[in-house]
């Protein structure tokens, strides 16, 4: 993996602090803003958000890869609330931690099975998957703001998780 298992862990936990400082920036008036109609609210992207990366992790960590792993985790969210994303998505960052921590490095370049059925390396699919979609629906979220009325916002939020320095 080009990764070592550590730089990943602290990768995934960087796109969690990222991701709670994009959501320091919800107002939550605005939770059912969607940019066009089929798209998620901001509220279900937070819940999708919720459980998406540790979701992926368990799939990619479990003997047979199985897609019920990611059911159970969607059907968990779909009830959350604002405060329970949030709660949850603050988690992620021990989750990855203990999830990941236990896995041997040869692991990452064992074989698994996709979604679609394909195979792939562990270390891909988490790479591709994880932190691939973290950085994706982050983004997402950020776009989401600036579109829903925070054009202060800056690339400073969206890639350091930190307010513009003044100046």
């Amino acid at each position: 993996m080009v990764l070592t298992k550590q730089e990943l862990i602290a990768t995934l936990q960087n796109e969690v602090r990222i991701l709670l400082h994009l959501i320091t920036k919800v107002d939550r008036t605005q939770l059912t803003y969607r940019p066009t109609k089929g798209q998620r609210s901001t509220g279900e992207l937070l819940r999708y958000l919720s459980m998406m990366g540790p979701a992926l992790v368990r799939y990619a960590l479990a003997k047979e890869q199985d897609a019920e792993i990611w059911t159970a985790a969607e059907r968990e969210s779909e009830s959350r609330n604002f405060e329970e994303s949030v709660a949850a998505i603050a988690g992620q960052a021990e989750l990855y931690r203990t999830l990941l921590a236990p896995v041997p490095e040869s692991a990452f370049r064992e074989e698994i099975t996709n979604f679609d059925g394909t195979k792939v390396s562990r270390g891909l699919f988490l790479v591709l998957l994880v932190l691939g979609g973290c950085v994706a629906y982050r983004t997402q979220l950020f776009l989401y703001l600036k579109a829903s009325g925070r054009s202060q916002l800056s690339s400073s939020d969206l890639w350091d998780g930190a307010d513009t320095p003044p100046g």
